[in-house]
């Protein structure tokens, strides 16, 4: 760990985290600048690769159409809910932006030792659980949607050809990011176009299915509804991981006009809006295709196309592939930008504080998440790591809920230009830790145990390396031999 390891808050690292995690929302909002309105940029942010992954897993784990249905609807309810909170906290703290800002002001200053470690292990799994999780199925849906084409959907593709093909696309892109940016946004201007244009097609789809009353099965509704609460829980977090980003304009609210008026309406304007739109997507599919083929399918917008329009089935899954392939560089990007900031506090490994002398960009933090990503595409299935990616955000939840309620006991004069009501911040906190904990005590996966697992070691971390500010003589050497043979410099140099 670095010398100075000390727990420390200050501004630069709160803005440093916060425009890390916006780099990819960022860049989709530059596309849409023109707008006057600021609910196409939460639009934009959140409608990304998830309704292209999503939707089998949910349906798989619900057990009927009704129910996968309500899901998408409800979990952006609540997603909606969940943005609420975080305008007060945003709006209360409009200088900061950030999970980690917000717990560390809430519970630092109650305890020397203990009121730091809640932002600690919000560090701790955001950069080494939930963003490589995040960032592996993105590349397993980009070789998917890549592959399948070539084969069709009646032959599979060779075992091992898809991790493969997800790993060389998380290594090529972490290359590309460690020589530069500059043409990432491009990239994400053109991925956002494709994705908007593939669902558009699959909505007209199936406005036209159903106009030709092919309804037999959205007529099935609720049959089949699964009774166990652990699979409605694994449907709960495969959904909610496609609603990622609705807190996008709470951290962009000092640099909004009228916050207090434009952030609420925004989010209850949009999240509604967006729920609807997933629930078309999903009826879409489900006027071409039977549940039974959308469960076995794991590319189905492909499957979708191939049965709509046979001649041109291959432009879907290529729309898919490069809106997919926008996400996941974004996220390349943004992700070892909060290795970097994190490590610059003393709360990672020092070598991941570093830049390239000529590049001017975090190399050891890129090939360190390219790793972990890479092996997280060989060990695990896409839709595991998205329920392990949407239990970690789980966490993040309930911290930052509590987190809340700590700052209205903690100041209580402060001012609040937006105040979310009590029950409904209570009826998020309480549906977080029912996501949190229920899995655990209904059906523990092996995802959700490796997430426990890391929560653990994030405890045995903090004691000597973060707060007591311990440093091991061989990872010293080890950063220095590193320093030499990548051309590695502090960013003050």
């Amino acid at each position: 760990m670095v010398e100075n390891a000390g727990y420390v808050s200050d501004d630069d690292f709160a803005r440093e985290l916060r425009m890390a995690s916006q780099a990819a929302e960022m860049a989709t909002a530059r596309a849409a600048a023109a707008a006057a309105s600021r609910r196409p940029i939460l639009i934009g942010s959140i409608v990304g690769a998830g309704i292209f992954i999503s939707p089998a897993g949910v349906l798989r784990h619900s057990g009927s159409v009704g129910a996968a249905l309500t899901i998408w609807f409800a979990t952006g309810l609540v997603e909606a809910v969940g943005a609420l909170c975080y305008i007060e906290l945003g709006l209360l703290l409009p200088e900061h932006g950030g999970d980690f800002t917000y717990l560390l002001r809430a519970f630092g200053p109650l305890h020397p030792f203990l009121g730091a470690l809640p932002a600690f292990l919000q560090c701790w799994l955001d950069v080494n659980v939930s963003n490589p999780a995040g960032t592996a199925v993105l590349a397993l849906t980009f070789a998917q949607y890549s592959v399948r084409p070539w084969y069709g959907s009646h032959c599979p593709p060779p075992a091992g050809l898809e991790p493969l093909l997800a790993s060389l696309i998380v290594l090529t892109l972490t290359a590309a990011n460690c020589i530069g940016v500059h043409w990432s946004t491009r990239l994400q201007n053109v991925s956002t176009a494709a994705k908007m244009t593939a669902m558009a097609i699959i909505v007209a789809v199936g406005v036209y299915s159903l106009s030709q009353g092919n309804v037999q099965y959205l007529a099935t509704g609720f049959e089949g509804t699964t009774s166990s609460s652990s699979e409605m829980i694994a449907a709960l977090l495969t959904c909610n991981w496609a609603y990622a980003g609705s807190k996008t304009l709470n951290e962009m609210s000092e640099e909004l006009k009228d916050p207090p008026r434009t952030l609420p309406l925004s989010i209850l304007g949009s999240l509604p809006l967006i729920s609807a739109f997933y629930v078309l997507v999903n009826a879409a599919y489900l006027t071409v295709l039977s549940p039974q083929q959308m469960l076995a399918s794991p590319a189905v917008a492909f499957l979708f196309a191939e049965r709509a329009f046979r001649p041109a089935a291959f432009l879907m899954p290529l729309g898919v592939a490069v809106s997919v392939l926008g996400a996941l560089n974004s996220m390349i990007l943004a992700n070892s930008r909060v290795h970097f900031a994190v490590a610059r506090q003393g709360h990672h490994m020092h070598v991941f504080s570093l830049v390239h002398v000529r590049w001017l960009t975090p190399v050891p933090a890129l090939v360190f998440q390219a790793v972990v990503v890479c092996a997280m595409v060989f060990v695990g299935d896409a839709e595991a790591l998205l329920r392990l990616s949407s239990f970690v955000s789980a966490f993040f939840n309930v911290m930052v809920v509590a987190s809340l309620f700590v700052l209205r006991r903690t100041m209580p004069d402060a001012n609040r230009p937006y105040r979310v009501h009590t029950l409904l911040a209570v009826s998020r906190l309480l549906f977080s830790a029912y996501l949190l904990v229920g899995p655990i005590v209904d059906h523990p996966r092996t995802e959700y145990l490796y997430s426990v697992a890391m929560l653990l070691l994030g405890l045995a971390v903090y004691t000597p390396f973060v707060y007591k500010g311990w440093s091991w003589p061989l990872l010293e050497r080890c950063t220095v031999g590193l320093q030499k043979a990548l051309e590695l410099l502090p960013t003050e140099y």
